[in-house]
């Protein structure tokens, strides 16, 4: 296979001059070149970087990366660059135009890192994705909740904000939450029965309570897009860390 020519552009842009962690947004862009009208591929890059924390840079970079190689990859490690994995995606992309010639429809891939909140020293970035590869039904997006403790100047998880011993009662108050969801969309019995709720450690603490996410097939079809379950701060207290919980007398 012969070599793929990328053009790409990076621009830091201007840092977030408030209280707290800096953060500056990174752009990139790379098309595929010597291919077919309208059929070369695309990996567009918008994220961010926190220009005194390399370590949070690179776990942000990382997981973006990792949320481009869509789901059902194996043991395939990510690309390390966005560099690295426009070039994966542009070989995949001419894989997948000899498979099916026919086809206008031409690859893409989307990877954006976006600030979804900000309070009580707390900084929640929403991680998407978006991977099409031509001949597909249809692209997959793909989103996540990464969650950084300014005060701590790191990312902090679940279990992290969890009271020791409280999961169980985290998850009934998941449980009721999936409950409000179902009734909220006038869910019929066949989809109660087909998509039961799921375990997922995907949150996002704001300030009058939690936002859970979920993924496209996790617990509802493609058409539901990703569906958000939202558990009020008074139904986690006792079960969250008061830190977590947005109150100011967890400051």
């Amino acid at each position: 296979m012969g070599w793929v020519a990328l053009g790409g552009c990076q621009a830091p842009g201007a840092s977030y001059d408030g209280v707290g962690i800096a953060y500056e947004p990174v752009e990139a862009s790379f098309t595929e070149s010597g291919c077919p009208p309208s059929r070369c591929a695309t990996v567009t890059v918008s994220a961010l970087r926190f220009p005194d924390f390399p370590a949070l840079s690179e776990r942000l970079r990382g997981e973006l990366l990792a949320m481009g190689m869509g789901i059902g990859t194996g043991e395939q490690a990510p690309a390390e660059s966005w560099e690295g994995y426009a070039r994966d995606f542009m070989a995949q992309a001419q894989a997948s135009r000899r498979l099916v010639p026919a086809l206008n429809a031409a690859s893409q891939a989307r990877l954006e890192a976006s600030v979804y909140a900000r309070h009580d020293d707390l900084l929640i970035v929403e991680l998407d994705g978006y991977v099409y590869h031509t001949g597909q039904a249809h692209g997959l997006p793909l989103t996540s909740f990464m969650v950084i403790d300014e005060r701590l100047g790191r990312v902090v998880d679940v279990d992290d904000m969890l009271i020791d011993g409280r999961e169980g009662a985290f998850q009934e108050a998941l449980t009721r939450a999936h409950r409000r969801w179902l009734k909220r969309i006038d869910a019929d019995a066949a989809f109660i029965e087909n998509w039961p709720l799921s375990g997922t450690r995907n949150v996002a603490p704001l300030e009058t309570g939690w936002v859970v996410r979920y993924n496209v097939y996790e617990i509802a079809p493609y058409a539901a897009g990703q569906p958000e379950l939202r558990i009020p701060n008074d139904e986690l207290a006792g079960i969250v860390e008061p830190r977590y919980l947005g109150s100011r007398t967890g400051r």
